[in-house]
């Protein structure tokens, strides 16, 4: 199904798909939930009977796209979901007490000739990883999503943080520890190799770290992660939110990205004679990130509750710049002992945004650097947050945009970050997201009748 057949063409079962029907049998599994995207980044799922595994696999599943965010209009609804069998995974959270469970695997969506969605968010990513593949690159990513955990009140999530801890605290301060543990043990579950995991720097705020790999299998991973820990979090009554700026007053919740290339298995961004370790490649594709930073603002911080975080004094990178030392620039290069592990941190993603489509536009803004062989500005090693604007100016600092309406146009006049999404995400990702933020700008906030109801 996944390479081409006509519809009238069934998949046989080859022997990863045997593999997951003898599992769903041997393991007494009930449900096989097809999980998707939609534009925005929501997970989607159908779940099925295990008893329909099978016809999965040879034909895959219709479902209506007529009703998914920027999927397809009404005379054009008939879509088919194909599992893709290399992310089966048996959900931990899902087992009953009578060891029956549920099952999930992440889909790919079809037109019904079987021909792939240009709405599918997937597809867009394996799009920019073939032209990376054609350029000799093979793309690794890590990711590190923050998120906060918060006190529930009759069912419902409040603001109020679930602990007082701060910057890797512990016990008893860190009350949250057993809870961050469970998150930690299904995460192993669901074969994520962690490397660390700790409370973040905001009350009630964490991160769990886990190794980077290939860019596809990251961003799957990245939707896999969202739903542990919020399924965790639920099964010990309280709740796990992504939202960049939940609380005001303190530090919002970042996705920090972490990119490299190999070529020949060797890695692309190292070279032991540059500046800091890095390769001419390293730095062209830095120096694209860096142009298209505006765009890609749009895409990887896509809400109004984005920009409540991209302000200076939180530690969220506003500044167009790179650093070898400071966190106080849009792009750092990390630390490394190793000659695999140089690569380059783009700070500023947040975990609202939809990893296919975020991780797909940053891959083809450091691709479109290193085609036009862009040079990377010096970097700047001291605290930008210090710089008033004349000293911005001198350095050639420019800022991100302080809002969803700029970052949207700046999206609509960048050429290579919209052929990246491709005409159909490009059309329906910022017509829905005009609409967000219009409703943003003629809603009346709590914030404005506390300042103004008793004075005017």
């Amino acid at each position: 199904m996944t390479n081409g057949h006509s519809d009238s063409e069934l998949a046989e079962i080859g022997p990863p798909e045997q593999k997951i029907l003898d599992n769903i049998q041997k393991n007494n599994i009930d449900f096989l939930q097809l999980q998707f995207v939609d534009i925005l980044g929501i997970v989607k799922n159908i779940a099925i009977p295990s008893e329909q595994a099978e016809k999965a696999f040879t034909e895959g599943i219709y479902f209506d796209g007529s009703s998914i965010e920027g999927f397809v209009r009404i005379q054009e609804s008939d879509m088919r979901l194909v599992p893709d069998a290399s992310t089966y995974a048996e959900l931990p959270w899902q087992k009953d007490e009578n060891g029956r469970g549920t099952a999930r695997v992440i889909s790919d969506v079809r037109r019904i000739d079987n021909t792939p969605f240009e709405g599918d968010p997937r597809n867009t990513l394996q799009t920019s990883l073939e032209k990376a593949n054609k350029m000799g690159f093979e793309v690794n990513v890590g990711i590190e999503p923050e998120f906060f955990i918060l006190k529930m009140h009759d069912n419902n999530p409040t603001i109020e943080p679930h602990d007082v801890g701060g910057y890797f605290d512990i016990t008893p301060v860190d009350q949250a520890s057993p809870i961050r543990r469970k998150m930690v043990y299904a995460l192993q579950q669901l074969e994520f190799e962690i490397e660390a995991s700790h409370h973040e720097v905001a009350k009630g705020q964490h991160e769990i770290n886990w190794k980077y790999a290939p860019a596809f299998k990251t961003a799957d991973n990245v939707v896999t992660f969202k739903a542990a820990v919020r399924a965790v979090a639920q099964q010990n009554g309280v709740y796990a939110t992504f939202m960049p700026k939940p609380i005001s007053g303190i530090n919002g919740s970042g996705m920090h990205t972490h990119m490299s290339l190999f070529k020949n298995g060797k890695n692309a961004f190292f070279d032991k004679k540059g500046e800091f370790g890095l390769s001419d490649v390293a730095k062209q594709y830095l120096a694209g990130l860096l142009e298209h930073a505006p765009a890609l603002t749009a895409i990887c911080n896509p809400i109004v509750n984005s920009y409540k975080r991209l302000v200076p004094g939180y530690e969220a990178p506003v500044y167009i710049a790179w650093s070898d030392v400071n966190r106080s620039a849009l792009i750092r290069k990390p630390a490394s002992s190793t000659t695999a592990g140089t690569r380059i941190e783009f700070r500023s993603p947040d975990p609202a945004c939809n990893p296919y489509l975020a991780i797909a536009t940053m891959i083809e803004a450091g691709l479109d650097g290193i085609n036009r062989e862009l040079e990377a500005p010096a970097p700047v090693r001291e605290n930008i947050y210090d710089f008033d604007s004349i000293k911005q100016e001198e350095h050639g600092i420019t800022i991100l945009p302080s809002n969803l309406g700029d970052a949207l146009d700046a999206l609509e006049a960048d050429d290579v970050i919209c052929n990246a999404l491709g005409p159909h995400i490009t059309k329906e990702f910022i017509a829905t997201k005009r609409d967000e933020y219009a409703d943003y700008l003629v809603s009346v906030s709590p914030w404005e009748h506390d300042r103004y109801l008793r004075v005017f």
